[in-house]
Formats: structure tokens, C-alpha cells, sequence
């Protein structure tokens, strides 16, 4: 079975096609006939040697990879979900060794699989799972009430788009970032102001929100650089790992979206968003797996709007 992967740790050229064992569901196991793999700025880091510490207890190859779409091909037993053969899912994925989403085939506990949004495509319905349980969890933290203030750094990003929508949805004032380039995207994703971005970025929402905002998403990894953007008492939430020191009475936390693993309810629930037109899929191109590290470079080169996707 064909794989994207790497024996060794580098640049885009690292990923290689290779060929991995066949897997089969076990109990509460669903296998996936993977059709498309929407490719993150995690998984550069899976491809770079930034998590080699964590992966050598594995051998290669190492697949990376975090959301995939694609058709139940096999379900083991007591699975209660649902979800059954030649049903099209989605499912996000914890990459560990050659279990990652750049595969022909996956196994997943059942309840990491979904069905896929009625009326897309497998490629299009790969680019919601892994960023938009980050979106959906970086809302839970922050624990924002209708009517108070979010500010999203990042916005034009696809894990800043999903926050965007789900603030809105949920009747909170989104004010966020974009380049110039941008500024109509972030607009039309629902953001009721739109500043510019950059490292200054906590003073142009100060300006409009002179007391600080209620809470902000930090897509753009400002770390403590936008923190005063955050009132008294406010709350902020990062995505690589960053905590603030104690300042202010701000409640920090840290998103980490592996925990969301298996919430099937919560990926459910964006599926359900798709379909009413709250949460907008965007795809920027595709690549077969033996061009997989152009994708990678595209990606690594930033300016890449929508997701990049691999289809097997």
C-alpha cells in the first residue's frame, strides 16, 4: 500500500512514495480508503526533524499527515457510530510512525470518523477536520460569551477562517487581521473589523477596543507580542505552545487539538456547520503523492490561501 512519507528527515525532497503494510479494523476500528490529505504546517514540522525527538522511538517511514476524507472500507466489530462500508467520512488523525494521513488506507477508533458534509468532495471535505476541531477547541477555552469581543490574529489562514465563523455563529464581535491582499477574504468570512496585520497589531485593536478585547485566538504565533490587545480579566489562547506569564488577571491557555481526538460529536457538529453554510471549505490546489513536496514548499513559502491537498 502507497504512502507519503520520509526515511530521513529534511526539505520537501525528503518525501518519498512508499509502501507500507495493509491494515485491517479491529474492534470499534473503522478503515478508510483515503481519496484526499490535506496538508498543515504540522506536517512540515513531521517532515523536518522538529519532532524527531518524539518519533524515534518508531521506525521510518514516518508519514505525516492530520485530516482525511475518504470511503469506509471496512468496519470491525461493535462499532456503535453509525457509520458503515461506502459511506464517504472524514476523520482527523494522530500521526505516530507510518500511521499518518498520507496513506492509502488508515484505521481509526470509530469514533474519529464522521461523515463527510452532504454535496462536497473528498477533496474539498479533507480540509475541515483537523483545523476546524482546533478552531472549535480554542473557542471552548476561551469561553466567550454572545455579544463580547474576539480578536483573531492569522485570519486569513484556514485555522483564523473556521474561528471567524464559529465566533460569528455564535454572536460574538470579531475583529482581525489581513494583509491588504486579504482584507476582502477576512471580510467576507464574517469579521466585523479587519486591521492590518503585523507585530503591531495589539495597538491597531486597542485603537478600536480601547479597554482590550475579550479574548484572541492567536493564529499568527504573535505569542506575548499581542497580549495587549487582551483587557484586564480577558482571556487569550495560543497554538504552538505558547504561555503567557501571569499578567493582568488574563486567563492563558494553550490549544492543543490532539486532545480532541475521538470527540465525534464536536467533528460532527462542523460537519453539520458545512452543510448549513456556516463553516466555508477552501481548497488552493491539489497534488498526486509523487509531488507531495511541492506542496510541502508551496506550504513552507506561506502566502498559500485555502488548503493544499494530496489525492490518492
Amino acid at each position: 500500500m502507497r504512502a507519503v512519507g520520509v526515511m530521513v528527515h529534511g526539505g520537501p525532497e525528503a518525501l518519498e512514495v512508499v509502501e507500507v503494510p495493509e491494515v485491517h479494523a479491529g474492534p470499534g476500528e473503522v478503515r478508510i480508503r483515503v481519496h484526499a490529505a490535506t496538508v498543515n504546517p504540522t506536517d512540515i514540522m513531521a517532515r523536518n526533524g522538529s519532532r524527531a525527538e518524539q518519533q524515534k522511538v518508531d521506525p521510518p517511514p514516518y508519514v505525516p499527515g492530520m485530516d482525511v476524507a475518504g470511503i469506509v472500507d471496512e468496519v470491525g466489530n461493535a462499532v456503535s457510530t453509525g457509520v458503515k462500508v461506502g459511506d464517504a467520512v472524514i476523520a482527523m488523525v494522530v500521526p505516530k510512525a507510518s500511521h499518518g494521513a498520507y496513506r492509502e488506507q488508515i484505521v481509526l477508533q470509530a469514533r474519529a470518523v464522521v461523515p463527510a458534509p452532504r454535496g462536497k468532495s473528498h477533496i474539498e471535505a479533507s480540509t475541515l477536520p483537523m483545523n476546524g476541531l482546533t478552531a472549535r477547541q480554542s473557542l471552548d477555552l476561551l469561553g466567550l460569551s454572545r455579544g463580547q469581543t474576539l480578536a483573531v490574529t492569522g485570519a486569513a489562514g484556514a485555522y483564523g477562517g473556521y474561528i471567524i465563523q464559529l465566533a460569528k455563529a455564535e454572536g460574538l464581535t470579531v475583529i482581525a487581521d489581513a494583509s491588504e491582499a486579504d482584507h476582502a477574504l477576512v471580510t467576507s468570512l464574517g469579521a466585523d473589523i479587519v486591521v492590518h496585520r503585523g507585530d503591531d497589531v495589539a495597538a491597531r485593536i486597542r485603537a478600536e477596543f480601547p479597554d482590550g478585547v475579550d479574548g484572541l485566538a492567536d493564529g499568527a504565533v504573535l505569542n506575548e507580542r499581542v497580549i495587549p490587545a487582551v483587557r484586564d480579566g480577558g482571556a487569550f489562547t495560543s497554538v504552538r505552545g505558547f504561555s503567557g506569564e501571569a499578567q493582568r488577571g488574563i486567563r492563558f491557555t494553550t490549544t492543543f487539538v490532539r486532545s480532541y481526538d475521538c470527540e465525534f460529536e464536536k467533528l460532527d457538529r462542523l460537519r453539520q456547520q458545512v452543510e448549513a453554510g456556516v463553516l466555508t471549505l477552501r481548497v488552493a490546489d491539489t497534488y498526486p503523492p509523487e509531488r507531495a513536496s511541492e506542496a510541502h514548499r508551496r506550504l513552507q513559502d506561506g502566502g498559500t490561501r485555502g488548503r493544499l491537498v494530496i489525492t490518492f
